[in-house]
Protein backbone atom coordinates (compact mmCIF):
# COMPACT_ATOMS: atom_id res chain seq x y z
CA UNK A 1 0.00 0.00 0.00
CA UNK A 2 1.29 3.59 -0.80
CA UNK A 3 1.79 5.34 1.71
CA UNK A 4 1.84 9.77 2.32
CA UNK A 5 4.67 11.66 0.66
CA UNK A 6 5.77 14.18 3.22
CA UNK A 7 9.12 15.91 1.64
CA UNK A 8 9.40 17.69 -1.13
CA UNK A 9 10.33 16.41 -4.58
CA UNK A 10 10.64 17.23 -8.31
CA UNK A 11 9.34 13.88 -9.14
CA UNK A 12 5.50 14.20 -9.32
CA UNK A 13 3.95 11.72 -7.01
CA UNK A 14 0.48 9.99 -7.53
CA UNK A 15 -2.30 12.39 -6.26
CA UNK A 16 -5.09 10.15 -4.57
CA UNK A 17 -8.18 11.79 -4.04
CA UNK A 18 -10.57 11.42 -0.98
CA UNK A 19 -13.85 11.58 -2.77
CA UNK A 20 -14.37 9.49 -5.83
CA UNK A 21 -13.67 11.02 -9.35
CA UNK A 22 -16.39 11.84 -11.81
CA UNK A 23 -16.30 8.98 -14.19
CA UNK A 24 -15.61 10.32 -17.31
CA UNK A 25 -17.21 7.96 -18.99
CA UNK A 26 -20.32 8.41 -16.83
CA UNK A 27 -20.28 12.15 -17.00
CA UNK A 28 -23.16 14.82 -17.57
CA UNK A 29 -22.69 16.91 -20.61
CA UNK A 30 -21.93 19.95 -17.93
CA UNK A 31 -19.26 17.85 -16.48
CA UNK A 32 -17.84 16.68 -19.89
CA UNK A 33 -17.54 20.55 -21.40
CA UNK A 34 -15.92 21.69 -18.33
CA UNK A 35 -13.42 19.05 -18.57
CA UNK A 36 -12.73 20.14 -22.05
CA UNK A 37 -9.94 23.10 -21.35
CA UNK A 38 -7.48 21.08 -19.08
CA UNK A 39 -4.65 22.68 -17.58
CA UNK A 40 -2.30 21.09 -19.66
CA UNK A 41 -2.30 18.90 -22.47
CA UNK A 42 -1.65 15.55 -20.61
CA UNK A 43 -5.12 14.31 -20.33
CA UNK A 44 -7.78 14.55 -17.51
CA UNK A 45 -6.47 13.99 -14.29
CA UNK A 46 -8.25 12.66 -11.28
CA UNK A 47 -7.94 15.77 -9.43
CA UNK A 48 -9.74 17.13 -12.73
CA UNK A 49 -11.83 14.63 -12.54
CA UNK A 50 -12.49 15.63 -8.68
CA UNK A 51 -13.11 18.94 -9.52
CA UNK A 52 -15.73 18.08 -11.73
CA UNK A 53 -18.36 17.39 -9.24
CA UNK A 54 -18.29 21.14 -9.44
CA UNK A 55 -18.77 21.83 -13.47
CA UNK A 56 -19.82 25.34 -13.35
CA UNK A 57 -16.40 26.29 -10.79
CA UNK A 58 -13.91 23.90 -12.83
CA UNK A 59 -15.28 25.51 -16.35
CA UNK A 60 -14.12 29.29 -14.65
CA UNK A 61 -11.11 27.76 -12.32
CA UNK A 62 -9.60 25.81 -15.62
CA UNK A 63 -9.25 28.79 -18.00
CA UNK A 64 -7.96 31.67 -15.46
CA UNK A 65 -5.15 28.95 -14.08
CA UNK A 66 -4.03 28.70 -17.51
CA UNK A 67 -4.19 32.25 -18.49
CA UNK A 68 -2.02 33.02 -15.13
CA UNK A 69 0.10 29.86 -15.50
CA UNK A 70 0.72 29.63 -19.43
CA UNK A 71 0.17 33.61 -20.14
CA UNK A 72 2.36 35.01 -23.47
CA UNK A 73 3.64 38.33 -22.02
CA UNK A 74 4.67 39.42 -18.77
CA UNK A 75 6.76 36.92 -16.41
CA UNK A 76 8.44 34.18 -17.96
CA UNK A 77 7.40 31.04 -17.50
CA UNK A 78 10.27 29.66 -15.37
CA UNK A 79 9.52 32.46 -13.07
CA UNK A 80 5.66 31.62 -12.91
CA UNK A 81 6.48 28.41 -11.82
CA UNK A 82 9.02 29.59 -9.49
CA UNK A 83 5.89 31.66 -7.88
CA UNK A 84 3.76 28.36 -7.27
CA UNK A 85 6.75 26.56 -6.05
CA UNK A 86 6.93 29.36 -3.21
CA UNK A 87 3.58 29.19 -2.81
CA UNK A 88 3.06 25.40 -2.29
CA UNK A 89 6.00 25.21 0.28
CA UNK A 90 4.52 28.08 2.10
CA UNK A 91 1.57 25.66 2.34
CA UNK A 92 3.01 22.38 2.20
CA UNK A 93 1.59 20.99 -0.96
CA UNK A 94 4.14 18.08 -1.76
CA UNK A 95 2.33 17.50 -5.00
CA UNK A 96 2.13 21.18 -6.20
CA UNK A 97 5.59 21.88 -5.65
CA UNK A 98 6.59 18.55 -7.33
CA UNK A 99 4.28 19.39 -10.27
CA UNK A 100 6.18 23.05 -10.47
CA UNK A 101 9.18 22.33 -9.81
CA UNK A 102 9.64 19.79 -12.84
CA UNK A 103 7.87 22.53 -15.15
CA UNK A 104 10.51 24.49 -13.91
CA UNK A 105 13.35 22.42 -14.18
CA UNK A 106 12.03 22.07 -17.99
CA UNK A 107 12.27 25.44 -18.51
CA UNK A 108 15.67 25.83 -16.54
CA UNK A 109 17.77 22.77 -15.74
CA UNK A 110 18.55 24.49 -12.41
CA UNK A 111 18.46 21.78 -10.53
CA UNK A 112 20.78 23.44 -8.46
CA UNK A 113 18.11 26.47 -7.43
CA UNK A 114 15.68 23.99 -6.60
CA UNK A 115 17.44 21.50 -4.71
CA UNK A 116 18.28 24.51 -2.76
CA UNK A 117 15.36 25.34 -2.07
CA UNK A 118 13.99 21.69 -0.96
CA UNK A 119 17.10 21.67 1.47
CA UNK A 120 16.22 25.03 3.22
CA UNK A 121 12.61 26.29 2.10
CA UNK A 122 12.10 29.64 3.08
CA UNK A 123 15.66 30.04 4.05
CA UNK A 124 17.09 28.93 0.51
CA UNK A 125 19.77 31.41 -1.04
CA UNK A 126 19.05 32.10 -4.12
CA UNK A 127 20.78 34.55 -7.13
CA UNK A 128 19.19 38.17 -6.44
CA UNK A 129 16.54 37.85 -9.27
CA UNK A 130 15.06 34.34 -8.31
CA UNK A 131 15.23 35.83 -4.45
CA UNK A 132 13.03 38.41 -5.23
CA UNK A 133 11.03 36.24 -7.09
CA UNK A 134 10.71 33.70 -4.61
CA UNK A 135 10.17 35.92 -1.31
CA UNK A 136 7.81 38.21 -2.36
CA UNK A 137 5.44 34.84 -3.71
CA UNK A 138 6.22 33.48 -0.05
CA UNK A 139 5.35 36.47 1.40
CA UNK A 140 2.09 37.07 -0.10
CA UNK A 141 1.32 33.65 0.55
CA UNK A 142 2.18 33.57 3.95
CA UNK A 143 -0.39 36.62 4.57
CA UNK A 144 -0.51 38.77 1.97
CA UNK A 145 0.12 42.06 4.15
CA UNK A 146 3.60 40.34 4.47
CA UNK A 147 4.52 41.10 0.87
CA UNK A 148 5.36 44.95 1.78
CA UNK A 149 6.13 47.92 -0.34
CA UNK A 150 9.97 47.19 0.28
CA UNK A 151 9.31 43.76 -1.67
CA UNK A 152 7.78 45.31 -4.36
CA UNK A 153 10.59 47.81 -4.66
CA UNK A 154 12.78 44.16 -4.47
CA UNK A 155 11.20 43.46 -7.45
CA UNK A 156 11.87 46.83 -9.43
CA UNK A 157 15.05 46.14 -8.17
CA UNK A 158 16.23 42.87 -10.43
CA UNK A 159 14.01 44.14 -13.24
CA UNK A 160 10.43 42.78 -13.18
CA UNK A 161 8.07 45.30 -14.77
CA UNK A 162 4.90 45.72 -13.44
CA UNK A 163 3.07 43.27 -15.91
CA UNK A 164 5.28 41.23 -14.42
CA UNK A 165 4.63 41.82 -10.73
CA UNK A 166 1.13 41.31 -11.33
CA UNK A 167 1.96 37.68 -13.09
CA UNK A 168 4.48 36.79 -10.25
CA UNK A 169 1.32 37.58 -7.77
CA UNK A 170 -1.16 35.86 -9.80
CA UNK A 171 0.46 33.13 -9.95
CA UNK A 172 0.89 32.58 -5.92
CA UNK A 173 -2.31 33.28 -5.25
CA UNK A 174 -4.02 30.81 -7.73
CA UNK A 175 -1.66 28.66 -5.93
CA UNK A 176 -2.52 29.82 -2.60
CA UNK A 177 -5.96 28.41 -3.20
CA UNK A 178 -5.02 25.66 -5.46
CA UNK A 179 -2.98 23.89 -2.39
CA UNK A 180 -6.29 24.81 -0.03
CA UNK A 181 -7.81 22.40 -2.53
CA UNK A 182 -5.46 19.60 -3.41
CA UNK A 183 -4.98 19.37 0.65
CA UNK A 184 -8.70 19.15 1.26
CA UNK A 185 -9.51 16.58 -1.96
CA UNK A 186 -6.80 14.10 -1.63
CA UNK A 187 -2.95 13.24 -0.97
CA UNK A 188 0.34 12.97 -2.75
CA UNK A 189 1.52 8.95 -2.59
CA UNK A 190 4.71 7.40 -2.81
CA UNK A 191 5.33 4.92 -5.19
CA UNK A 192 5.01 1.15 -3.88
CA UNK A 193 8.79 -0.14 -2.97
Amino acid sequence: MSKPVHSFTAKVPEWSPYVTPVDFAGATPEQLSAMKITPSNKGVSSYVLTLAHDPESLEIRSPLFNLIMYGKDGLSPAERELGAIAASVVNRCIYCTAVHASRFLGHTKRTDLIETIFADELQASLPPREQAVFDFAARLSTTPVAATPADVRSLKEVGLDELEQVDLILSAAIFGWANRLMHTLGEPLAEDA
